[in-house]
């Protein structure tokens, strides 16, 4: 019964954080792109604070250590995340995104093994990273002569985005905290939105709110806060208390099916011949990185299959 409830919770967060990214291009018709960012992050910090205090004893980081960790999450994952994302989304597709984010869990493994000299990536890792990188430069396709055409430029925005997640997730492993997760999640988002509301006014992007009193802006709003950032953590952390790093990483390889699908469905969008060649060959990437933890997985699950 506990694997087909995780297989479900599995399934159900690939379908929330896939469908998220066509919530992202729905909205940014109305939003500009990182105070769209920073409001998302508005409501959903202050949902998962509020889930922090309910369910724990430690709502509030304490020392510098935690606040460090903290600084690290609302700096890299939630703000520069979020900002390269919104904002290259503009000019990629939904599943595109999702197939570029997907790179993540690759990344992570390289800059984890450079941070860390001594536990350096074999010449088969270091294939795995070429690999995945050449699906970004298939799905990107840039032109030679028009290097900063809007489409490449979207994507490559969508690939910092990634490599911000990829670095931020490594270096929060690397401070040592006792701080809860639910904890460093909350004010991490919070500390994230204040970012991006900075830089949105940086950017002079507009403030328009009677445009965001649309039906559909108000849906990919509440969609993005409620579903996909606060109930997808939720799922998360259950996830990840039940599963290992290396099933949970493949969240992200599920995701842009579900991507694809609604964004075929609601927005129209087409997934081309390079979009999927780019989502295989990073598919790829990552197993060549984790083929050790992927072999052990399948290892573990073939003897469990056995004796049950």
């Amino acid at each position: 019964m506990s694997r087909y409830r995780n297989v479900a919770l599995f399934l159900a967060l690939a379908a929330i954080w896939g469908s998220a990214f066509v919530a992202i291009s729905a909205g940014l018709e109305y939003f500009p792109p990182v105070l769209f960012a920073a409001l998302r992050y508005d409501v959903a910090g202050a949902v998962m604070l509020a889930y922090a205090i309910y369910v724990g004893d430690r709502w509030r980081p304490r020392g510098r250590d935690e606040w460090g960790v903290v600084a690290v999450g609302a700096g890299l994952l939630i703000a520069a995340y979020h900002a390269f994302l919104f904002v290259g989304q503009q000019h990629t597709t939904a599943a595109a995104a999702a197939i570029l984010v997907s790179l993540s869990p690759v990344l992570t493994t390289g800059f984890a093994r450079a941070l860390l000299p001594s536990d350096a990536l074999s010449v088969v890792g270091v294939v795995g990273v070429a690999i995945g990188l050449v699906g970004v430069a298939v799905i990107a396709r840039p032109d030679p002569s028009n290097l900063f055409a809007a489409d490449a430029v979207g994507a490559f925005l969508v690939f910092c985005a990634a490599a911000s997640f990829a670095l931020g997730s490594v270096l929060t492993r690397r401070i040592d905290s006792a701080l809860p997760i639910e904890t460093m999640e909350a004010w991490s988002m919070i500390g994230g939105a204040l970012v991006m509301h900075a830089i949105s006014l940086a950017l002079g992007e507009p403030v328009d709110p009677s445009a965001w009193l649309h039906p559909e802006a108000l849906g990919a709003l509440g969609y993005l806060a409620i579903v996909a950032s606060a109930v997808g953590f939720l799922l998360y952390f259950d996830l990840l208390e039940h599963l290992g790093a290396v099933e949970i990483n493949m969240v992200s390889y599920v995701a842009p099916v579900f991507t694809a699908i609604v964004g075929w469905l609601y927005l129209g969008e087409v997934v081309d011949a390079a979009t999927v060649l780019g989502f295989v060959l990073i598919a790829a990437g990552f197993a060549l990185v984790k083929r050790r933890a992927l072999r052990d997985e399948l290892a573990a699950f073939g003897r469990s299959t056995s004796s049950g």
